[in-house]
Formats: structure tokens, sequence, C-alpha cells
């Protein structure tokens, strides 16, 4: 909207043509997202907690949770707010990609919205049924990977690329390229929110990976850059980065009212919503295996729950003490800040190994 502006003054005032840069803007989306967080948050937390939107504590989970009981949720839909705003101002509407990634952000929200509802307002912990949800999320997943395929130009650049080979990539065609965009926005979409189990742990990793994203959207988007680090150009990716940075902006400023004792958790619109955004930029800057290496900590999260699910079922016994994975170390003792600052560490070293593949092929 604003870069509309700005190059319709340009025609007049040379100086707004500083505008067309995608880093300024980049700049800008993030201290834009921040600042309506910063601004609006406190308000939005007193709202929550005068409408006694309370986070609903499961009776099987570790026991030192109980005290969470009460606390505001749902603020993840501050986040949407900041970053949906935030793109709206800084990037280019004319862009497929921004719309694209846009809709299936608000469209994974909309879906853990009406989960975190149910929990609230029927006192359910488990909310929406899990098939009703896995519907409505593979429903708008497969309309991206659809949209992806067939409205963009990346059916050209179908292959899957593999890290730190240069010349190796695996064909998937475009039934392949919708199928694996399919799995990837919605497998991410629910590793981060089975990782979101702690104060601040899912929100940080979400916000490191994102800004490892707007590089990779970056170099993808410029034909010299792709070219000379050997990545598919994608024309139009480079838009991406004002989302992605959006993004960082408002979970940083989230993370100061979610740091442990947290004031406001993110709830599954957050966590559903976050997740598939990382998705759905992921595949379009064809960087799927480098998700799966930088958001190493949801992956983990994700197979904890599906190895004690299915060792309790095939044999009766847990691998595990409790899954997610951060409740196993919390009740092998580690507070709750040492699990969460420990797996930030975690996401950061497998950051900086994806952001390597850069140049390491």
């Amino acid at each position: 909207m604003l870069l509309w502006l700005a190059q319709h003054l340009a025609q007049d005032i040379r100086a707004f043509n500083v505008f067309n840069y995608i880093t300024l803007r980049a700049v800008l989306a993030t201290l834009t997202s921040l600042t309506i967080s910063f601004v609006v948050g406190p308000a939005v937390i007193r709202k929550l907690t005068s409408m006694k939107i309370g986070q609903a504590i499961r009776d099987d989970g570790p026991q030192s949770h109980l005290v969470k009981a009460g606390t505001p949720t749902m603020g993840g839909a501050l986040i949407l707010v900041s970053i949906t705003i935030s793109t709206l101002l800084w990037a280019d509407l004319s862009n497929h990609y921004v719309w694209v990634v846009l809709f299936t952000t608000l469209g994974f929200g909309a879906v853990g919205w009406v989960d975190d509802y149910r929990k609230v307002v029927h006192r359910n912990p488990k909310g929406l049924p899990a098939k009703a949800k896995y519907f409505w999320q593979s429903l708008i997943g497969l309309a991206a990977a659809l949209f992806i395929a067939y409205s963009t130009q990346l059916p050209a650049q179908t292959e899957l690329i593999v890290p730190f080979l240069k010349h190796i990539g695996i064909p998937l065609g475009t039934v392949g390229f919708v199928v694996l965009t399919y799995f990837v926005i919605v497998g991410s979409s629910n590793a981060v929110n089975l990782t979101d189990g702690l104060d601040g742990l899912a929100i940080m990793p979400t916000v490191m990976v994102a800004s490892a994203l707007a590089i990779f959207a970056y170099v993808a988007g410029n034909a010299v850059f792709s070219r000379y680090l050997g990545v598919p150009h994608i024309p139009g990716a480079g838009e991406l980065v004002v989302f992605c940075t959006a993004m960082a902006g408002a979970g940083l400023a989230f993370l100061w009212f979610n740091a442990y004792p947290a004031e406001v958790f993110m709830g599954d619109v957050g966590a559903l919503a976050l997740g598939a955004a990382l998705g759905v930029v992921a595949v379009i800057v064809r960087q799927e295996i480098v998700l799966f290496i930088m958001g190493g900590v949801f992956v983990m999260e994700t197979l904890s729950v599906m190895i004690q699910v299915a060792s309790f079922k095939l044999t009766g016994k847990r691998v595990f003490r409790m899954a997610p994975l951060h409740h196993h170390y919390e009740l092998k003792g580690w507070k709750e800040t040492q699990v969460v600052v420990r797996f930030w560490i975690i996401t950061m070293m497998l950051v900086l190994i994806g952001l390597s593949t850069l140049k390491l092929r």
C-alpha cells in the first residue's frame, strides 16, 4: 500500500524511490510490527483477562503447569494482526507470493482460533476435534499448494533441492510438488503447535527461522545472487522478505509478553498460523530440507510425540517420561527456563547450519 504511494510520489519527488529497495521495506516492516505489538499488546492482554479467556491446563500434563491456569491465551491473534498490517503496508501487493503466504497464514490462524475458542468457552483442553482440525488444515494446505503450482512461476522449479550438494536435486513434477507442499505446510504448522508448550519456547525459534528464510527469499528473488550461490531463481520471491521480517518483528514483540513467567500465551491461533507461514515460505524459495534442518527443535518435538504414541500402542511402554520432548526434560529435573533457553541455543546452531548451505555446496 505504502509502496504504491511512494512509487506514485516518486514521479515528482525522486527521494521516494528509496522505498523500492526491499531491504529498507523489510526494516520498516519489522519496526512496524514491533510497534503495533508493543503498543496494542498490553490492552489486548487486559481485554483477554477481563473476558476470562484463560488457558485451560490438561490434567495429564506436568503438575508444575497448573499454576499457569487462567493465563490469557489466544495472544497469537496479536501476532497475526501485526504481521498482516505490516505486510499490507510495506509489501508489493501485486505480488502473488505475498497473497498466498498471507492467506495461508490467516487461514491456519482461523482454524487455531476456533480451537482456542472451544478450549476457552467450553473449558475443554482438547479444543477442536483432531479430525476436524486436520480436515481444515488439509483443505487450506492443499488450496495453497495448488495455487502455488498453477498460478505462479514455480512449476519450472519443482526439484527438491538437497543442501550441501550443488548438482543434486530430486525431480518431483507438478503433482509431486503439490504433495510435498501440502505436507510441508501442514506438517510445519502442527510441529510449531506441538512445540508451543512452555513460555517463549516456540516463538523465539520461529523468529530465528523466519529471519533466516528472509535471507533465502532475498537470494532467491535476486537473479545475480541466486546464480552466484547456485540456488533456484524465483522471480518475485524477494517480496517475501517483507513478510518474514514482519513475522520476526511481531514475534520478538510477543516474546516481551510471553517470556517466563508469561503474561499471555499465543494459543493455536498463533502456533498453527506461524508454522504454516514458515512452511509455505520455505516451499516458495525451494528450501524445504533446509527448513527441516533449521526447525530441528520443531522436528524433534513432533518425532517425540509420534515415537511415544507408536511405542505405547505397540508395546504398552513409553520411550519418554512425557511427550512432547520439552515435558520429558521437565520431568527429568530441568527448570522450565533451562529447557527453553537450551532449545533456543540448539535452534540458533541449526539456523546457522541452514544458512551455511547457501555457500557450502
